[in-house]
């Protein structure tokens, strides 16, 4: 490129910031790109948030809004306000977010409004279920784009099928790229976990591994439905808690005698890799952990009634639980995967590589 392009990231959760390092090393090889990053506060917890970037090597952000808490239309409100001033400040040739999060949203309004060309990473990605909050997220942020990156054929596909093809390419997954760049290192498996006490647990040879903190699932009713069927599997339940239902998650596990359930404080991203490529089975509702436990081939449960990416169904890889019963989970977990190594949905692991390629175009092309 002839100029300097000054990339304005925007980041505010766990997954964007496993997203934004691979990204940004790539960035950071590249004489002609300048980024500075802007963390929202989404998630506040440092073993949420802090503890990320200081594993994943993320350089530490330019701004931090510390906005977090609140209905989705109060902390996005206040995002939008905030971002709308800081991109005011810093003039960026192009804003970048990553993913589906409230976060997203108001760095994708602020950047329309402001006619600032915007690139979504992990466009496309569709549940067609329009009470799913994330959903609303990511269809107004790939419509107001102006590069979008397709994780999947399947989400280039939905991205074409709605008028985007021209402004959309097929990437493959950060997250494979991360994932792969994780069970490279050397250092990435870990033997002991903190508990809520200070305490420390050894990691069972065999194990499960859990994570539920959706807003879908929070409730008393479906929490009890899901520490039950964990305190009756056959191996030990390792549970890391998310802090919205740590308090939840506490009473139900001591209320029920769940002693096959471990609880322990969030889990670092090298932790977590570790944690899903050893397991015997992973139970979630998160998006990101539904296509790892993909990527290392272990059978995945996820207590949606959609997954992260149509993808991960195939061959039984990924069953989805609509209604969340100790019972539907306990079926779920009994039907068991078949795993064709030459199916690769979520490319190569060189999706950073291409997106930084996509964008150098953009601006060569001077759009």
């Amino acid at each position: 490129m002839g100029r300097k392009v000054n990339i304005l990231t925007v980041v505010g959760a766990r997954p964007q910031f496993i997203k934004a390092s691979v990204l940004s090393r790539s960035f950071a090889g590249m004489a002609g790109i300048e980024e500075s990053i802007v963390h929202t506060g989404q998630h506040f917890d440092r073993n949420m948030s802090d503890l990320f970037f200081e594993e994943l090597g993320i350089p530490d952000p330019d701004v931090n809004l510390g906005i977090s808490g609140g209905s989705h239309a109060e902390m996005t409100a206040r995002m939008l306000v905030a971002l709308e001033r800081v991109m005011r400040e810093r003039s960026p040739d192009m804003v970048l977010v990553y993913g589906d999060t409230n976060s997203t949203l108001a760095a994708s309004l602020a950047a329309a409004k402001l006619h600032m060309p915007l690139c979504h990473a992990e466009a496309g990605f569709r549940t067609h279920c329009r009470t799913n909050p994330e959903e609303v997220n990511r269809i107004c942020t790939d419509h107001l784009a102006s590069l979008n990156f397709a994780p999947t054929p399947q989400s280039i596909d939905n991205l074409i099928a709605e008028g985007l093809g021209e402004v959309s390419s097929f990437t493959g997954d950060l997250m494979y790229d991360a994932f792969q760049h994780a069970r490279s290192n050397a250092g990435y498996k870990k033997v002991t976990l903190a508990k809520f006490d200070g305490a420390e647990i050894v990691v069972p040879t065999r194990y499960v591994y859990l994570t539920c903190h959706r807003e879908e699932n929070d409730s008393d009713a479906t929490l009890c439905e899901v520490v039950t069927a964990a305190n009756r599997f056959d191996v030990p339940v390792i549970y890391p808690v998310h802090p919205r239902v740590r308090d939840k998650v506490s009473r139900l596990v001591e209320e029920l005698s769940a002693n096959n359930v471990l609880l322990v404080r969030p889990v670092g991203y090298f932790e977590s890799v570790s944690l899903t490529a050893g397991a015997d089975l992973v139970v979630t509702d998160s998006g990101g952990l539904q296509r790892e436990a993909f990527y290392a081939q272990v059978k995945c449960v996820t207590l949606l009634p959609f997954p992260s990416a149509d993808e991960t169904l195939r061959d039984d890889r990924n069953t989805l639980v609509s209604q969340v019963t100790a019972e539907k989970i306990l079926e779920a977990a009994r039907v068991e995967q078949t795993v064709n190594p030459s199916y690769r949905p979520f490319g190569q692991g060189d999706a950073a590589e291409k997106m930084v390629e996509r964008i150098v175009e953009f601006f060569e092309r001077g759009e």
